[in-house]
């Protein structure tokens, strides 16, 4: 036996069914959709999530709470934190925090009133908390708020 001598069993292969052929053809008429019924109509296309009429699990689901659009994240800079790397009389706003390591992002930027200060510093930020901003003018140190849309 060659391989041009194969061939498949007898009766392993079917013709193809040929729907919409002709009554004569045992499939014409309604072509095996039977009668009416949306199955039945041209287009037919269930929703991707259709699970039989029973109800679908987006709504079986409880819904918790929401997210914000505009979300932000407050970024937090203790006193201590800027004592320990700040120089006399250097400027503390958004790129010098993110150049020592302080902040990441810099979108939203708070100075906290954790530990002395010593130093007398320019600060730049989104806002200051009472303690902070008490500590820093009385070393003599000024607050500038930086504006927020």
């Amino acid at each position: 036996m060659k391989l041009h001598q194969l061939r498949p069993p007898e009766g392993a292969r079917h013709k193809k069914k040929r729907v919409g052929r002709g009554d004569s053809s045992g499939h014409g008429g309604t072509s095996t959709r039977g009668h009416k019924g949306h199955k039945a109509r041209s287009g037919y296309r269930l929703p991707f999530n259709f699970e039989g009429g029973q109800m679908p699990l987006v709504r079986r689901l409880p819904k918790r709470g929401f997210t914000h659009i505009k979300k932000y994240k407050v970024e937090i800079v203790n006193l201590n934190q800027i004592e320990k790397k700040f120089q006399e009389t250097e400027e503390v706003n958004i790129e010098t925090l993110k150049e020592k390591g302080l902040i990441k992002k810099g979108n939203f930027v708070k100075i906290l009133g954790e530990g002395n200060l010593t130093k007398k510093l320019t600060f730049y930020a989104h806002q200051f908390s009472k303690k902070a901003k008490e500590k820093i003018e009385k070393i003599g140190g000024k607050v500038n708020l930086i504006e927020t849309n």
